[in-house]
């Protein structure tokens, strides 16, 4: 399977809301959804999020929305851990 992952987290301290603020008509995160969409490369597109806003945007989008624990919502957790977090949810692994 070809999976997409597009983090957008919802605590961004210098642009408060970037994810779903507008930019020339709609909301900056459609633009990442309907390239990944239109690039025909992907079997499942899924944003990875801790906001309720920014799920709904992207479920408005055509994206797949998996929501991450707190623990994983922070300053200081790195983009590894949260695609980990989404594979380890969407993809499944052949059993030893």
């Amino acid at each position: 399977m070809n999976l997409c992952i597009i983090p957008a987290r919802g605590g961004s301290k210098r642009i408060p809301k970037k994810n779903i603020k507008e930019f020339c008509g709609k909301p900056l995160i459609a633009y990442s959804i309907e390239v990944a969409k239109k690039s025909n490369l992907f079997d499942k597109i899924v944003v990875s999020t801790d906001s309720k806003e920014i799920a709904e945007v992207a479920k408005k989008y055509g994206a797949e929305v998996q929501m991450r624990p707190d623990e994983l919502a922070n300053d200081y957790v790195g983009l590894d851990k949260v695609i980990e977090y989404v594979l380890d949810k969407n993809i499944k692994l052949p059993q030893k």
